[in-house]
């Protein structure tokens, strides 16, 4: 008996779409933000300063920074080739399902992650990485399929809540793992080695139960979202690169529609500096936070991850009635002023209690910011089927702004110092809200 799909704009569907952000988002919080960095850095610790790869010796920073760019730039490359196939056969179900996989297999490749084998240890830190990016391509773009203008700012907060929500059990999970691994049947032993060594082992478990994770709650969103607009066609060679010339389309359109455009604009620059915030800010509190000890640093470093998600659950949702009330451009301007008045605040904070208040701040915003971010500009669209593709070129835009922001903030910090990189990052933020005023007003809410 065949399947019956689910309509669009029905509750089954927009909640199946939105569970794929609660299997996905375990990546983020502990491979991308808490236990990976911490496991990454433990490796490191007894080791020489220097470490060997791909032929140059460089500092283990410096190596994760470089594998981390090189698999943003990727993923620039590959989505508008990826997303002009999908929507040529109509199967873009096909694609997010393989970059799941992919990651979620990186992820538990991770177990092995030896300084023996340092080159196949950076292959699945970057299967994890292009995993993640690589399906959200996809997923994004089935926003507008799956959805009503009047429904997306409020299913894209929900799956933004729902990601935060678990990727915070799973995370509480890991942790109790990491410091109590005497509970969870690890062999401890006597020895002040032995219990690291233990802890070390509960961090690579961890690693295993995000794939896990990630690819077993992704199931009931790969059976309940339809394929894609169907056309009939196979791939072939000459399709290939057929997404580029896409995205060349995506472009001359960009040019007739000038609020799409102006927004575009206005998201390439205010998402440069919230990326490059999300991506340096457990870094920054290591270096610039006075803490008393380093026991004190590991576990404040992870409360304030606690509190960026937990917080940021709220945000998504105040955002999304915001925008409701007062208009999507106008709630981006004021998310983005908020962000603007952090770059300031953490140039002066120094004590882990002003750490915690402005992960507090930062979650609010980051919710909203992203959230709102993503359905703003899935209700500009124009009316079309080839919605995969306009994701591709939005995504392509958010990458290329990552490593554009990255680069400037490393440039600032090397010259300078971190308190003075974040405090340039407000530069960006105010551009954003000169961009977002450009905006064309938005059409009314039905």
């Amino acid at each position: 008996m065949a399947k019956i799909q689910a309509e669009k704009g029905s509750k089954k569907l927009l909640n199946a779409w939105a569970f794929y952000d609660w299997a996905n988002s375990v990546y983020t919080l502990t491979i991308a933000s808490s236990i990976f960095p911490i496991f990454y850095s433990a490796l490191f610790a007894s080791s020489d300063e220097l470490v060997s790869a791909f032929g140059y010796e460089m500092k283990p920073t410096v190596l994760i920074s470089i594998v981390t760019a090189f698999t943003f730039l990727t993923v620039a490359i590959l989505s508008p080739i990826l997303s002009g196939v999908a929507d040529y056969v109509g199967n873009k179900k096909m694609f997010m399902k393989f970059f799941c996989y992919v990651g979620s297999i990186g992820c538990m490749g991770l177990y092995w992650f030896s300084l023996d084998y340092i080159h196949l240890s950076m292959f699945f830190y970057f299967m994890g990485l292009i995993g993640y990016w690589g399906s959200l391509v996809f997923y994004n773009s089935y926003l507008p399929d799956i959805a009503f203008e009047h429904q997306q700012d409020s299913i894209s907060a929900k799956g933004f809540s729902l990601g935060y929500i678990g990727s915070v059990l799973l995370l509480v999970l890991n942790l109790a793992m990491v410091m109590m691994p005497e509970m969870f049947g690890f062999d401890v032993g006597e020895t002040e080695e032995s219990l690291n060594l233990a802890k070390f082992e509960a961090m690579k478990i961890s690693f295993i139960t995000v794939g896990i994770w990630w690819a077993l709650f992704s199931q009931y969103t790969f059976y309940v979202l339809p394929k894609g607009v169907s056309t009939g066609h196979k791939i072939t060679k000459s399709v290939v690169f057929n997404g580029l010339k896409e995205l060349g389309l995506v472009w001359d359109n960009l040019k007739q529609n000038k609020r799409l455009k102006r927004y575009l604009g206005a998201f390439f620059v205010f998402s440069m500096a919230v990326q490059t915030i999300m991506l340096m800010a457990v870094y920054f509190g290591e270096k610039e936070i006075s803490w008393a000890t380093d026991s004190e640093k590991t576990t404040g470093l992870i409360i304030s991850i606690l509190v960026i998600q937990l917080v940021a659950v709220l945000g998504a949702y105040v955002t999304s009635k915001a925008s409701g009330k007062f208009g999507n451009i106008r709630t981006l301007i004021f998310v983005n002023f908020i962000w603007l008045c952090l770059c300031f605040y953490a140039f002066f904070m120094i004590t882990p209690m002003q750490f915690y208040i402005a992960a507090g701040l930062v979650g609010l915003v980051m919710g909203g910011v992203q959230s709102l971010g993503r359905s703003t500009y899935s209700k500009f669209l124009p009316e079309t089927d080839d919605t995969t593709s306009y994701f591709s070129f939005y995504d392509v835009a958010e990458k290329i702004g990552i490593v554009i922001g990255m680069v400037i903030f490393a440039v600032v910090d090397q010259v300078s110092n971190m308190r003075y990189a974040i405090l340039f990052l407000f530069v960006f933020f105010l551009a954003g809200i000169i961009l977002l005023f450009r905006v064309p007003k938005e059409k009314p809410l039905n």
